[in-house]
C-alpha cells in the first residue's frame, strides 16, 4: 500500500537521562511543523577493500550512524504571557535556558554547559523513527508580509525504526501566528529604525556526533551566533553603517513581533558589531545588506528570545 507524504507527525520530549528515550505522546509532546525534512540514516560507509582475483564492488560497513531531523515552526506567543510556548523544548533542546517569570514572560539565553536533548519520534504514514540524545540549531527569519518562523535542525542517536499508527496529536497549544508587518513588527540596531526588508539570525550551534567506545553521543560543542538585516540606505549623517563597521563599534539590536499579550514574542542582544556592509537593491530602492556578530557581554547573554 503506498504511503502518503501529507500523512507525517512528529513528537519531541526533553529527556530526564540522557539518551534514554523519554517516550513522546501526541497527546503532550506533537509539534506543528512545516517543511519537514528526515535524513534517517547518516554515518559513514566503510569499504573493506578486500583483495580478490576479479573486480566488482565488495559493499560497505555502514557504521557511526545517527539520523538527524530539520523542520520549521511558525514564530507566535504561547496564549498568555508566563506561559511557556508549544515550541519551548525544541529552544530548550538547541542549548537555550528556559525562565519563567508567571504572568509576565518566559525568556531563553544560551548557556554553554549542561545543554539538555530531547527524543524525537517522526512518523511517515505509519513508518516510526526514533531518534534519542537529540540536539541542535537553529536560524530564525523575519520578512515582510511573511510568517516569521524558526528553522530547526536536530541530530540524533539513532533508535528503533518500526511500523506503528499514526500517533493522535493534540495541536491546539500552538497559537496563530500574525504576520510581519508595520503594525505587527518593529525592529531597531544600534539605535536606528529606518525600513527594514529583513532580518535573520543563526544561533549556530556547533553539533557533532560523538560515537566512540563505551559512549555515544550528540554534542553541542560551540555557539557563534551571527545574523543579517537589509536596511534602506540613508544618508551617512543619519546612520553610517561603514564608519560603525570600520571602528568595531558594538550596539544593542532590538526587535519584537506581535502587539497583543499573550502572541508577543521579543529578541534582544546588547552587543551587536557590524561585519562588512554592502549593497542592494529591491524595487528601484538602494539598501543595505548587514552582517552582525552577536556578541557575549558576561557571558551566556549574547541574545534573549522573550515570549510574553
Amino acid at each position: 500500500m503506498s504511503k502518503y507524504a501529507r500523512n507525517k507527525a512528529i513528537l519531541v520530549k526533553l529527556e530526564t537521562n540522557y539518551g534514554t528515550d523519554a517516550v513522546p505522546t501526541g497527546a503532550a509532546n506533537a509539534m506543528q511543523v512545516n517543511n519537514f525534512r528526515a535524513e534517517p540514516l547518516l554515518g559513514q560507509d566503510v569499504s573493506r577493500d578486500l583483495m580478490f582475483p576479479y573486480m566488482g564492488h565488495q559493499g560497505a560497513i555502514l557504521s557511526g550512524n545517527y539520523g538527524r531531523v530539520s523542520f520549521d515552526v511558525e514564530i507566535a506567543g504561547a496564549g498568555a504571557a508566563g506561559t511557556v510556548p508549544a515550541y519551548g523544548p525544541l529552544l530548550r533542546a538547541c542549548g537555550l535556558a528556559e525562565t519563567v517569570q508567571a504572568g509576565v514572560s518566559v525568556v531563553y539565553n544560551p548557556v554553554s554547559s549542561g545543554q539538555e536533548a530531547c527524543s524525537i519520534y517522526y512518523v511517515m504514514d505509519g513508518i516510526r523513527h526514533i531518534l534519542t540524545g537529540a540536539r541542535g540549531t537553529f536560524t530564525l527569519n523575519v520578512a515582510p508580509a511573511q510568517i516569521p518562523r524558526f528553522s530547526f535542525t536536530f541530530t540524533g542517536l539513532l533508535g528503533p525504526i518500526s511500523d506503528q499508527p499514526m500517533p493522535v496529536c493534540d495541536l491546539t497549544k500552538f497559537i496563530k501566528p500574525v504576520p510581519v508587518s508595520k503594525l505587527n513588527t518593529s525592529f531597531s540596531l544600534h539605535g536606528y529604525t529606518g525600513a527594514v526588508e529583513s532580518f535573520s539570525f543563526d544561533l549556530a550551534n556547533d553539533i557533532q556526533p560523538r560515537l566512540l567506545i563505551n559512549d555515544e553521543s550528540i554534542k553541542q560543542v560551540d555557539r557563534m551566533m551571527t545574523g543579517s538585516a537589509t536596511i534602506e540606505a540613508a544618508a551617512l549623517a543619519t546612520i553610517n553603517w561603514f564608519a560603525l563597521a570600520q571602528a568595531h563599534t558594538t550596539g544593542a539590536l532590538a526587535g519584537q513581533h506581535g502587539v497583543t499579550p499573550g502572541n508577543i514574542v521579543g529578541f534582544g542582544a546588547g552587543r551587536v558589531q557590524i561585519g562588512r556592509p554592502s549593497y542592494q537593491e529591491n524595487q528601484k530602492i538602494v539598501t543595505n545588506q548587514l552582517a552582525l556578530m552577536l556578541l557575549p557581554t558576561a557571558g551566556n547573554d549574547e541574545f534573549t528570545i522573550t515570549v510574553k
